[in-house]
């Protein structure tokens, strides 16, 4: 009869250990997920903001040699990242892959023009200079007209603030979530020995002395859980990678590596403090008070 309990209380103590380690992960997964997150928003936001365009369109007398001088002196600019030249065969052959006809079968000419596609750089992707860009080469002698998705601009400045701040309010949010849950799962596994705990308390036993077994035990099941999170997360980084390169989630590597020192040490730290004062509720109590 001993022997068939013993067993029972031991497969219950490794399926509550099974499950606090599943909850660490789990929730440490989430934690870190929030912080990559985090870490590449400036990122997405750069990218978006550096696809963005402002299409000068040349007059068809300008010559070769000016065009390319005009295209030199635009990549010399500060605020220019990179510049594309689009010749009116190229924009007519887009047209027609982008639309499915050929407009110069009934116009029987091109009435597209060359352009220069510049592409600016993330700090200068504002209304207010991308005014000063458009208003620059408005007066330049070979440009004809000058273009660009002006509230694409607007709308850009607007919510790349209002993602980033609801991201950090949601990520402070989570993180409050997470503590909760690593400690109710600390909590749980501490309640289950807490007729050990008393025990040992009436035999002479001294706080520390006991808390010492459930804290160590607890940050080894931390260190695991912390452990299979990281697992997680680096498999989630490493198909990111390969689906979105040009956001170059693995470039740097000591962000990487600071996202998970930082979620190694959050799941010791939460384990640590959690068993702590599970244990130390557990030791103020009378003994009457164990069944409630």
């Amino acid at each position: 009869m001993s022997k068939s309990f013993e067993k029972y209380h031991k497969r219950r103590l490794r399926s509550s250990y099974i499950s606090v380690i599943i909850s660490i992960s789990l929730v440490l997964f989430l934690l870190g997920s929030l912080g990559l997150l985090i870490l590449n928003t400036k990122k997405a936001a750069k990218y978006f903001k550096e696809k963005t365009a402002i299409t000068l369109f040349l007059k068809n007398e300008v010559s070769k040699e000016n065009t390319l001088s005009l295209q030199a002196s635009i990549e010399a600019q500060k605020f220019t990242k990179s510049t594309v030249f689009v010749s009116k065969e190229e924009a007519a052959q887009i047209y027609k892959k982008e639309n499915g006809e050929d407009f110069m079968d009934f116009l029987g000419y091109n009435p597209l023009q060359n352009a220069i596609d510049i592409y600016i750089k993330e700090d200068f992707v504002t209304t207010e200079k991308m005014t000063e860009i458009e208003n620059k080469y408005k007066e330049n002698q070979f440009v004809s007209s000058v273009s660009y998705d002006k509230p694409l601009i607007g709308l850009l400045a607007k919510n790349v603030k209002r993602i980033s701040l609801f991201i950090l309010i949601f990520s402070a949010l989570a993180t409050l979530i997470v503590m909760v849950l690593i400690n109710s799962s600390i909590r749980l596994s501490v309640y289950a020995k807490r007729f050990t705990i008393k025990t040992m308390q009436m035999v002479g036993a001294t706080k520390r002395f006991i808390r010492k077994p459930f804290i160590r035990g607890s940050i080894r099941l931390g260190i695991i859980g912390a452990v299979l999170a990281l697992i997680e997360l680096a498999v989630v980084i490493y198909y990111l990678n390969i689906y979105f390169p040009e956001f170059g989630i693995m470039d740097n590597k000591m962000e990487l590596a600071g996202l998970f020192g930082s979620v190694f040490l959050i799941g010791i730290l939460i384990t640590w403090l959690s068993t702590f004062f599970a244990t130390q509720r557990f030791l103020n109590l009378r003994t009457d008070e164990l069944y409630y």
